[in-house]
C-alpha cells in the first residue's frame, strides 16, 4: 500500500511559479514510477508528468513541456512538480499518482492517488 499527500497549491498570477510536493508512505514507493495529473472544472483528468522509479527518465504533456519539471527524492519518499511561467489554463486540481507507467507515447496511471491540491492561476 502507498498513501500520498500533496501540498504546495495556491493562487498565483500568470507568469508566476509554484512548487507542488507529494509525500508518500509505503515501502514500495521508491521502486515504482510516479506522476502528476490534473483536472480542470468540467474536464477529464489529464496526464501532466511522469518520472521513473530511479528518477532517470521523465516525460511531460506537450502543454507543460519546458515549463514544468518533475523530480523525486527516494530517500525522503517525495515527488515534486516545479511549475514555472504558469498560465490561466493551468488552473486545476493537481493529483499525485504512484505506480505510473509508460509504454511508447502512452502513459498509464497507477492505482494510488493523493487527495489533490488546488492550483489557481489568475490572468
Amino acid at each position: 500500500q502507498v498513501q500520498l499527500v500533496e501540498s504546495g497549491g495556491g493562487l498565483v498570477q500568470a507568469g508566476g511559479s509554484l512548487r507542488l510536493s507529494c509525500a508518500a508512505s509505503g515501502r514500495t514507493f521508491s521502486n515504482i514510477g510516479a506522476g502528476w495529473y490534473r483536472q480542470a472544472p468540467g474536464k477529464e483528468r489529464e496526464f501532466v508528468a511522469v518520472i521513473s522509479w530511479s528518477g532517470g527518465w521523465t516525460a511531460y504533456a506537450d502543454s507543460v513541456k519546458g515549463r514544468f519539471t518533475i523530480s523525486r527524492d527516494n530517500a525522503k519518499n517525495t515527488v515534486d512538480l516545479q511549475m514555472n511561467n504558469l498560465k490561466p489554463e493551468d488552473t486545476a486540481i493537481y493529483y499525485c499518482n504512484a505506480g505510473t507507467s509508460s509504454s511508447g507515447s502512452a502513459t498509464y496511471p497507477g492505482r494510488y492517488w493523493g487527495q489533490g491540491t488546488q492550483v489557481t492561476v489568475s490572468s
